[in-house]
């Protein structure tokens, strides 16, 4: 079974800098070494749908989500259509910037058909849970650069 992972930084930037780049979602693909593109179907904002790209490897796929929190200076969370997995980044000022948090959720489990997909073609579940949370480190390093510049 799947579990949630996390991963946490602190950036030297106030909520608002932060949010400036996160809250940006075409800067998805500068910040998330899989997201290609990151589209939203409207304005971002609660029940926004997104059509993404990614990629693992030399494997590329397309996905769709819905935006499911979209507060300036706290909270993105967003439900990947495909798989139900929900992505989370809450901000928390503290004393000498932002804490971020970064969240992979899977509250109804992985459908057999993903967990299939996981397990031919991305290495199976406890090396594609490695690699998500290698780049869920590399996403908020890279979140970090950006907002501290």
């Amino acid at each position: 079974m799947p579990s949630p992972l996390e991963a946490t930084i602190d950036i030297h930037a106030t909520p608002e800098q932060v949010w400036g780049v996160l809250g940006d979602l075409a800067r998805m693909q500068e910040l998330s070494p899989t997201t290609l593109k990151m589209q939203p179907l409207g304005a971002p904002k609660a029940g926004t749908w997104t059509v993404n790209l990614n990629k693992v490897g030399w494997k590329y796929y397309p996905t769709t989500a819905k935006i499911l929190a979209y507060e300036p200076n706290r909270q993105l969370s967003f439900r990947m259509n495909e798989n139900t997995t929900i992505w989370s980044f809450t901000l928390e000022a503290i004393e000498n910037g932002t804490r971020v948090v970064e969240r992979r959720d899977i509250p109804t489990g992985v459908a057999k058909p993903v967990q299939v997909l996981i397990e031919k073609f991305l290495g199976g579940e406890q090396r594609f849970e490695a690699d998500l949370v290698l780049g869920m480190n590399e996403t908020l390093g890279r979140l970090k650069a950006a907002a501290e510049r």
